[in-house]
């Protein structure tokens, strides 16, 4: 399986080394990179907050995928020696950084995907939580562990698990402190799909590119209606749902894609 890799090119801002990224077509690869575990600290949760503001503003990027470095972490979430000495304001801080970060990568205008790669655990699954979509290799791991050690997850992590398992299994796991493989995550709902090892990137990466086959514009107003179920009852949606069916008709790539189809070519999306 061969991609078109090419280095990405942020400009606005200096993006930390404990992140890299690189850009695949129409999607930007997002690898956490911080061994041996691939942990997040106040940099890497900055850059990673700075990074998807930019993509959010490049019209050539439709999709994102997130993964980690080597073939063991996806990533073990915070670095507790931050916690040991008890400093609240840091505490504050990084409860913070871990918000704006991972609510940042959930509302990314376009589709996110985690590719876990291995062991999810604490900031690291509440990271996969964030995203759209999530592919697991089979040895992946997955845990909020935090109450173990006296914490919460504080990243997003109650909800979000919660929404995607349910109640009970959310519990099972933040309150019993339960760690899941993927065959397990895929059956109660938490996965979307389980690959071989070495293989969740590649098929992330595959997934996405079927995201540039839809218009950006199109997909960027439907996530919110789909993700709104979560705040509202489906039906306090269904005005809304029309309202922004007629707004689409502004934009130029509802043209293309209607006349692409009629015409039976390709549409050239152009994300305005």
């Amino acid at each position: 399986m061969s991609h078109a890799i090419e280095p990405y090119h942020p400009g606005v801002f200096d993006l930390t080394h404990k992140i890299t990224v690189e850009k695949h077509g129409h999607t930007a690869l997002i690898t956490i990179n911080h061994p041996p575990a691939n942990t997040w600290d106040r940099d890497s949760l900055i850059g990673l907050k700075q990074l998807i503001e930019h993509l959010n503003y490049d019209d050539d990027i439709y999709a994102l995928v997130v993964t980690g470095q080597g073939g063991k972490f996806f990533s073990a979430g915070a670095d507790l020696n931050l916690f040991a000495d008890g400093d609240k304001a840091r505490a504050r801080e990084m409860a913070r950084r871990f918000g704006e970060a991972f609510e940042a990568l959930r509302d990314f205008r376009g589709v996110s995907i985690a590719a876990i790669n291995g062991y999810a655990m604490g900031g690291g699954l509440e990271c996969a939580l964030a995203c759209d979509l999530r592919i697991a290799e089979r040895q992946a791991q997955m845990a909020l562990p935090e109450a173990a050690v006296g914490l919460l997850p504080c990243a997003g992590g109650t909800q979000h698990l919660a929404w995607l398992v349910g109640e009970g299994w959310a519990k099972r796991m933040i309150l019993c402190g339960e760690r899941i493989d993927a065959e397990t995550a895929l059956r109660i709902g938490l996965v979307e799909q389980v690959v071989d090892s070495g293989e969740a990137r590649g098929h992330a990466l595959l997934l996405a590119a079927k995201v540039a086959r839809q218009s950006p514009v199109a997909v960027r107003t439907i996530k919110p209606l789909i993700q709104g179920a979560r705040e509202r009852s489906p039906s306090t949606w269904l005005s809304e749902e029309r309202e922004r069916f007629i707004d689409l008709f502004d934009a130029d790539d509802t043209r293309e894609g209607v006349n692409a189809f009629l015409e039976k070519r390709e549409p050239h999306w152009r994300n305005k």
